[in-house]
């Protein structure tokens, strides 16, 4: 058989938690869930798999049909997140106008969300929800077998009277039997980010879940993404060394939360120490969870950079968000993870619940007392399966459910929901740009910055970001639609 995997194209992407202009110089991250597919399709089948990824290429949809006019395709999977549901949408349907009788699955976070509004979308035969490594491969050696398809786990499907049936899913627990993702079927030098040093780069996932329990993120409600698996040292660190071989030195870590483990990061650490390797790599984490020994020894293993989700500028709004730790504490660790010589970027949102005008400003003061590399600043928006869409749902103050709705008919033009509990719209664009402004466009800022520029294409790339930002106006926020 024909499989073919595809990352859609990003023309109605719901990226509304930041200003277009900042959305622009992003850079683009290799579709590592459908790598992860394609591994596994590759070690337990005969099967001819492709990975097509349409974004880098910034393709329309009439480049995609010509692409894939003229192909004998027998199945197509369509990575599917509710904020690039209208394109995985416009795709399923494009493939089925090309290639009726090609069976089209869509599967991630969406689907796993919203299953029944997923299978009841025209051109999606079939949905899979959890982690589907191994379930996927089962469902193509079984595919034809209709009977069979309630042993599949996590498979959704329709039955011969039209039901809608859903399978359970297990978590996977030894992420280390997972086979690395094949980097391999793309062409690994479109993929770089805004804070990579001109290196090819990539990213990488050391485990799967998260323990916390945010109140804005859908994690916690989760029963995949609220437990903790990862793999070990060696394990990661043998993925690394087949992206050396490929020219690869640029690492992000796209864990929720690198360090939940501190004997694990550590272990990563030596691993990397003892094989004499030379990187660079940045981690994704929160500030209650690393200690100065910690953040020396990544140093020395060749971290250049943590991302810290800081998120607010008092107690009270943290508390409010369920962060559980304090705006001292993230004072004190970034003041550590400086002294250590160590990079930070910094997450704040503005617009979350009960929050004033004197809280954002709080946020705005803390984003430059704790003297951050980078900052990124965004407008909150209450997601799908989190607990403050249903608080908002239960308050009133989201009038309906939107995402529902969303999910049930995806067109352009829907607009993502923001918190209007003490400030409009419009309001929350006029402060992100200023936030913008006011941390990025400080001279000594500024000077600070350009003495750390290592290289040509690093200097052009981040002189580009920063005119963005220069000009960057309140009606040209045009992503929260």
């Amino acid at each position: 058989m024909k499989i073919l995997l595809i990352n859609p194209p990003r023309w109605n992407e719901l990226v509304g938690k930041n200003p277009s202009i900042i959305e622009k110089h992003r850079g683009f991250n290799p579709p590592l869930g459908l790598l992860y597919l394609a591994a596994s399709i590759k070690k337990n089948t005969n099967h001819d798999v492709e990975v097509l990824d349409s974004q880098p290429f910034k393709w329309t949809y009439s480049q995609l049909e010509n692409h894939l006019k003229g192909k004998a395709i027998d199945v197509v999977g369509i990575t599917a997140m509710t904020f690039t549901l209208i394109d995985a949408y416009k795709t399923a349907r494009l493939i089925k106008k090309l290639m009726p009788d090609t069976q089209v699955i869509l599967g991630g976070t969406h689907v796993h969300l919203f299953p029944s509004e997923t299978m009841n979308l025209e051109g999606v035969d079939y949905g899979f929800m959890g982690e589907a490594e191994f379930s996927f491969v089962k469902f193509l050696k079984n595919k034809n077998h209709l009977p069979y398809k309630d042993k599949i786990p996590g498979l959704i499907y329709k039955d011969n009277d039209g039901k809608i049936m859903r399978n359970d899913f297990v978590p996977l627990e030894n992420l280390d039997e997972i086979s690395f993702p094949d980097r391999n079927l793309l062409n690994i030098k479109y993929y770089n980010s805004l804070m990579s040093k001109g290196t090819l780069s990539t990213t990488i996932v050391s485990s799967r879940g998260c323990p916390f329990r945010c109140s804005f993120c859908d994690r916690p409600l989760s029963p995949i993404t609220s437990r903790f698996r990862y793999r070990s040292a060696k394990n990661v660190v043998d993925e690394i060394c087949e992206c050396i071989e490929l020219g690869i030195k640029d690492f992000l870590f796209y864990d929720d939360t690198f360090t939940v483990n501190k004997k694990r990061v550590l272990e990563i650490c030596e691993e990397i120490l003892s094989r004499n390797i030379e990187i660079r790599w940045d981690i994704r984490t929160r500030v209650d969870t690393v200690d100065e020994e910690m953040l020396e020894l990544l140093k020395r293993a060749g971290c250049v950079a943590v991302h810290y989700g800081v998120e607010a500028g008092n107690d009270e709004i943290l508390k409010v968000i369920k962060k559980g730790f304090t705006v001292e504490k993230a004072k004190e660790v970034f003041k550590l993870t400086r002294k250590v010589g160590i990079e930070t970027l910094a997450y704040f949102m503005i617009g979350l619940p009960s929050e004033k005008a004197e809280d954002i400003q709080d946020s705005f003061d803390l984003a430059k007392e704790l003297k951050p590399d980078y900052a990124h600043f965004t407008i909150f928006s209450p997601y799908p399966g989190t607990e403050l869409y249903s608080l908002g749902l239960e308050k009133g103050i989201i009038k309906k459910d939107i995402w529902k709705e969303f999910s049930e008919d995806p067109k352009e033009g829907f607009k993502i929901p923001v918190w209007e509990e003490n400030f409009t719209r419009d309001e929350l664009y006029e402060m992100i740009v200023k936030f913008y402004k006011s941390f990025y466009l400080r001279p000594s800022y500024i000077l600070r910055r350009s003495f750390r520029v290592k290289s040509k294409s690093e200097f052009i790339k981040k002189a580009r970001a920063g005119l963005s930002v220069l000009f960057m106006k309140k009606d040209k926020i045009d992503t929260l639609r």
